[in-house]
């Protein structure tokens, strides 16, 4: 039943994923719809959940192999020439037509436990299927918020570029009515023509970053992409209290027990660990029982009566009971090879795992590292900017007034969008790795 209902989930994946083809998903996505539409379309999926169905099949095939095998089957023959009658034993030099039947049966009694160990390494792997699946999600995920804050970051970005740009410009026209009026001179309406432009160019590459942003997370979700592809901003807001309290070793003693990554990891250990004793089992002696029977009618039967079909059907029936010793001695150095090769293959699972928990490490410090430094970046530029505003605000009046020339303004100008970039820049980083922190903790990701 499982096997079926696997068989049945994975088809209507494909299905799904067909039509998904035909019929795109509206936007604008919150952000736990774009998760659910990526998981749903990713075609590495699907093929883990195909896998894990091959996995449940050799699974299968191992269980079998406790139980007895049984096979029966018939043949039916026509001999000319001189032959061995089957029945009277004679040389006869006639046709002679014969119908064989027969069954047999086998079961293994003792094989070094290599059947018991096989079931065990099946289940292993099964088991690292299904933790490979769900690190895939979780990796698939966190893309997903990444691309989704990125994109938000710079449709963020992309205003900032337009209120520079629209400041830029109201000045500029605001210098041209003086300089039309002598008030100033034509060199300050020039540079304020030439910072406009620049920023002109600053809107355009931030609408290009955005855009870029939005196919990302696109390609990310495995939907085409459209002009109007947009997402519903979450309504977050900074506060104390968003980094997690526990220090990065604790984040990752909880990460080391909960993550699929790690888990996976340790099941291919297990699976190693059944595949040498496999090859361990195969220096044992190997004990078998087997049952045959078999029966035959022949329709030449010369020198007597010939009896039925019936009669010769029982008179000619034979069982055999046969028990099977096999003792390995020299086998060209198959079971030393092959024992040598599991546990250089268990070795490496020892080291994989070594590896996986040592990126996980890494990564939860790296997360935490950033967030810290985005917190205390994000801080510093809220001071930065709320002092770059004023400093902006009275260049604008000193500068309306003759007070100072265009490059001073231009200065005040760009000192306060270049704060505001970065406090941009500093939110959203600190954002993101602070959801990566929860997510370690095994906390439910969400950014409202």
């Amino acid at each position: 039943m499982r096997r079926l209902f696997l068989g049945v989930f994975v088809t209507l994946g494909l299905m799904t994923a067909a039509f998904a083809q035909e019929e795109i998903p509206s936007g604008p996505y919150d952000l736990q719809t774009a998760i659910n539409i990526a998981l749903e379309n990713n075609l590495t999926l699907k093929r883990n959940l195909l896998n894990q169905e091959i996995t449940e099949a050799t699974l299968l095939q191992n269980k079998g192999q406790r139980y007895p095998s049984l096979s029966t089957g018939s043949s039916y023959g026509v001999r000319w020439g001189r032959s061995i009658n089957p029945v009277t034993n004679l040389f006869e030099n006639n046709r002679i037509g014969n119908i064989n039947f027969q069954a047999s049966s086998s079961m293994p009694l003792f094989r070094g436990l290599q059947v018991t160990n096989s079931i065990g390494q099946a289940k292993s792997n099964l088991e690292a299927g299904a933790y490979n699946l769900e690190a895939n999600k979780n990796t698939i995920t966190l893309n997903v918020i990444n691309h989704f804050i990125n994109l938000v970051f710079n449709r963020e970005q992309v205003k900032i570029a337009e209120n520079q740009l629209k400041s830029t410009t109201e000045q500029m026209e605001r210098t041209k009515k003086l300089v039309d009026a002598g008030s100033l001179p034509m060199s300050d309406y020039l540079d304020l023509q030439s910072q406009n432009a620049t920023n002109q160019l600053e809107v355009i590459n931030a609408q290009n970053a955005y855009r870029g942003a939005k196919l990302n997370l696109a390609q990310a979700m495995q939907i085409p992409f459209s002009e109007d592809f947009e997402v519903i901003e979450p309504e977050f807001e900074m506060e104390e209290g968003l980094m997690a309290t526990e220090t990065t070793q604790e984040i990752y003693e909880t990460a080391v027990e909960i993550m699929p990554e790690i888990k996976f990891a340790e099941a291919n250990v297990r699976s190693a660990e059944f595949q040498e004793k496999i090859a361990k089992g195969a220096f044992y002696p190997s004990i078998g029982v087997g049952a045959n029977i078999f029966t035959n009618y022949v329709d030449q039967v010369f020198g007597t009566d010939r009896p039925s079909f019936g009669d010769q059907f029982e008179s000619n029936l034979s069982q055999a009971l046969t028990f099977n010793l096999s003792i390995p001695i020299f086998t060209n150095f198959n079971n030393k090879s092959s024992l040598q090769r599991a546990r250089a293959q268990k070795a490496i699972q020892d080291v994989a795992t070594l590896e996986a928990k040592n990126l996980l490490r890494q990564n939860i410090e790296t997360a935490y590292n950033s967030a810290l430094a985005a917190d205390l970046s994000y801080k510093a530029s809220v001071i930065r900017v709320n002092s770059l505003q004023e400093t902006f605000r009275i260049a604008q009046q000193r500068f309306d007034l003759g007070a100072i020339n265009s490059v001073d303004f231009q200065v005040a100008q760009n000192n306060l969008f270049n704060a505001q970039a970065d406090l941009l820049n500093a939110k959203y980083t600190y954002i993101f790795r602070v959801k990566v922190l929860d997510f370690y903790l095994g906390n439910p990701i969400n950014l409202n």
